[in-house]
């Protein structure tokens, strides 16, 4: 199987989990980039992650960027198509199934369902990202914890976190 075709399936299945967005599936994205395929390192994730998110734009950036690494602008154009197409095709056939359903009593704990699986999901991949930051030991999981909950337990601005996480970087990084 050629690369590019590899590359389209692994973010073709990867778009049919993303609960929450791409970043929800960073945890599996690095599994299968970094540890199953090695197509990238750890090193090279963090710093093609942190690219993606510094960059305008949507969370899809990041397969975009993934791709192009490793393959170029070819890789480019199926790891963003693999991302986009399944899942877009799955959200429309699940909003007719929605709207013909949408009296249903099922319906609404169904969908209330899926809040807890996004959060797990974004909750692992800060996890992951920082365990593949591991050059500065356990600080950046006391970031992550640290973030979350200021995030959740305050009603100050997730922009915050943002702006504390780049001068933090900048003092580390010096």
């Amino acid at each position: 199987m050629t690369l590019l075709l590899q590359l389209l399936l692994t973010f073709g299945i990867l778009s049919l989990v993303a609960v929450g967005g791409a970043n929800a599936v960073l945890p599996e994205m690095h599994r299968q980039l970094v540890d199953l395929h090695h197509w990238l390192d750890d090193a090279t994730f963090s710093q093609l992650y942190a690219l993606a998110q510094a960059a305008p734009g949507p969370n899809i950036l990041v397969a975009s960027v993934m791709g192009w690494r490793i393959a170029g602008l070819g890789g480019l154009a199926v790891a963003t198509i693999g991302m986009l197409l399944p899942a877009a095709v799955l959200a429309w056939g699940m909003a007719g199934l929605v709207h013909r359903l949408r009296g249903a009593p099922w319906l609404k704990p169904a969908q209330g369902g899926l809040v807890p699986i996004a959060v797990g999901l974004l909750l692992a991949a800060g996890l992951v990202m920082a365990e593949a930051s591991s050059q500065f030991g356990l600080l950046p999981l006391g970031i992550v914890a640290a973030s979350s909950l200021f995030v959740w337990r305050t009603s100050y601005s997730p922009l915050w976190v943002l702006a504390g996480g780049g001068l933090l970087g900048l003092a580390l990084l010096r």
